[in-house]
């Protein structure tokens, strides 16, 4: 009779083990999913403070350190937004030398449109109050907003697009 009670207990380990890899393998997926969303909530976050910084250095800039601006904004950027920039770095210099600039500029928001892998869409709103040393002149005051697209390179988001929008 030993034989009947051994099969049921088989049975019961059997379904408890069944039981046990379904928990396992559930809890691996759920770490899984949070690992994942952990990282799109890094990469959005590191997106809208690339975009950020990026506006700010566009509208940063002062012609006593006219160098260093224009490489912070070739820093801040890549593809078809950097080779624009690049083209026009040495003429951007110029003026601001030439004129005495002085741009100081400040970030008023962002916002996400967009993420899907290395690439995402942020809106940038910010405000500059432009003055040139040695002029009569009244600052003036601009607003900028713009849609940047964004590529994550090297482990890092630059921006490859910025256009103003109204």
């Amino acid at each position: 009779m030993a034989g009947p009670a051994v099969r049921p207990a088989g049975i019961v380990i059997s379904a408890l083990s069944g039981v046990l890899a379904v928990l396992v393998a559930t809890g691996v997926w759920i770490a899984a999913q949070a690992r994942d969303e952990q990282g799109r909530a890094g990469d959005k976050e590191a997106a809208l403070l690339a975009a950020g910084t990026h506006a700010k250095n566009l509208i940063s800039l002062d012609y006593r350190t006219a160098d260093a601006d224009v490489k912070r904004i070739l820093q801040t950027s890549t593809g078809t937004a950097r080779a624009e920039y690049a083209a026009n770095a040495a003429k951007l210099k110029s003026t601001t030398i030439a004129n005495k600039v002085v741009q100081h500029g400040v970030l008023r928001a962002t916002g996400l449109v967009s993420l899907a892998g290395a690439s995402a869409k942020v809106l940038v709103v910010a405000d500059v109050e432009i003055r040139w040393d040695g002029s009569d002149s009244k600052p003036q005051e601009r607003y900028y907003r713009w849609s940047m697209d964004l590529a994550k390179v090297g482990g890092g988001w630059l921006v490859s697009k910025a256009v103003q929008v109204r």
